[in-house]
């Protein structure tokens, strides 16, 4: 198969979709893979590199979209890439579609196959590709939000630790599942006082035994919202419906309850976002305020650590792109029932429901698309 790896073109954005290792294993098993020139840089992998390992480096971005039948990256196609795609090419990367109508337009336009790396899951009900970057995300949320709180960055001047005879900061993470435990492991760990809100009293219950009541646990429901927003230094937005809009859980009347110079840090923006004055940002310009709170909404918040990030997320990625080049996209996604919802958009037509419901379009099944 011929296999193409774009560079991202995405603001601030330095992951690859594959490491020399994984075109190591591609080309071993008789696939052609041709990487754009300079695409890992930004995650320390040179154009030597690939071709050590047996891939064709490309400087013509034309030519490598052209002769691809499986295209792999890490963020959504920008509006060049869309451009290019034609129903001749598979394309395997994060998609994100129910936060982007024209995205979701234009690859139906395109006619091409796509495959969210976010819809794939697994036989414990897991989403494994999200999983790495989720974790990622999660831990740097903290971090970004602690930043964001110093006074030159418009927050606060709140240290989160406190220091012996202040109290420490108080942290509230709404969402406990992967990238809400990640927040709050790393908040924890930094010295803050932390709350975890879930509306899953099972999930609550593994996290504080897991944690030994260290981290708070609590039911989440409007109340709970409202005194975290007064009493919270930082909240992070860990909201995830898979495939669909992140609902909006603080709207903008309630920032005028919330201390000033506190921090809203939204992991689910890349979803739409889980407060309602959220807007996505870039590593570039990375936040801004709104009624005196400092918002930190970067899309690709885990670009920002690109080494680690590209290793996570192609060691999770891999085996799938194997299955994809060894059998095609529709052997592969038939036989594996977990890789099957992973298929977004095909032929013109959505095969995801939650996208096809945010925006009122028909949905076909994935299975009937695979089998086409």
């Amino acid at each position: 198969m011929q296999i193409a790896v774009p560079k991202e073109i995405k603001n601030h954005e330095y992951r690859v979709a594959l490491t020399p290792t994984g075109v190591r294993e591609l080309a071993q098993r008789g696939h052609t893979v041709s990487v754009q020139a300079s695409a890992g840089e930004g995650a320390g992998f040179s154009d030597s590199d690939y071709e050590a390992a047996g891939a064709q480096t490309e400087s013509d971005v034309g030519a490598l979209w052209k002769n691809a039948e499986l295209i792999l990256k890490v963020k959504e196609p920008q509006v060049e890439e869309v451009a290019r795609l034609t129903s001749q090419h598979t394309l395997f990367t994060y998609l994100h579609l129910a936060a982007e109508e024209a995205l979701t337009r234009g690859l139906m336009e395109s006619g091409a196959t796509c495959i969210a790396y976010e819809t794939i899951t697994d036989a414990n009900g897991g989403l494994p590709l999200l999983a790495p970057m989720s974790t990622v995300a999660g831990r740097m949320a903290v971090q970004a939000g602690a930043h964001s709180l110093e006074k030159a960055q418009g927050g606060a001047g709140v240290l989160l630790p406190g220091v012996p005879g202040v109290a420490p900061a108080t942290v509230t993470v709404i969402g406990g599942g992967v990238v809400g435990e990640n927040a709050a492991r790393m908040a924890l760990g930094l010295g803050a006082d932390v709350t975890i809100l879930d509306t899953s009293l099972a999930r609550l219950d593994v996290l504080d035994r897991r944690y030994q009541g260290r981290i708070k646990t609590v039911y989440s429901t409007a109340d709970a919202l409202d005194n975290a927003v007064r009493e919270s230094d930082m909240i992070v937005g860990a909201v995830l419906i898979p495939g669909a809009a992140a609902p909006k859980l603080i709207t903008r009347a309630m920032l005028s309850d919330m201390k000033p110079g506190s921090v809203l840090v939204d992991v689910a923006i890349d979803q739409g976002g889980c407060f309602e004055t959220s807007k996505p940002t870039t590593h570039a310009e990375p936040t801004y305020i709104v009624d005196g709170i400092v918002h930190y909404c970067v899309a690709n918040m885990p670009g920002g650590v690109s080494r680690t990030s590209t290793l996570g997320l192609t060691n999770a990625t891999l085996p799938f792109v194997l299955a994809l080049a060894n059998k095609g996209w529709q052997q592969a996604l038939s036989d594996d029932p977990h890789f099957l919802p992973g298929l977004n958009v095909h032929a013109g037509q959505v095969t995801y429901q939650a996208v096809a419901d945010a925006f009122g379009l028909a949905c076909i099944a994935p299975a009937s698309a695979a089998t086409r």
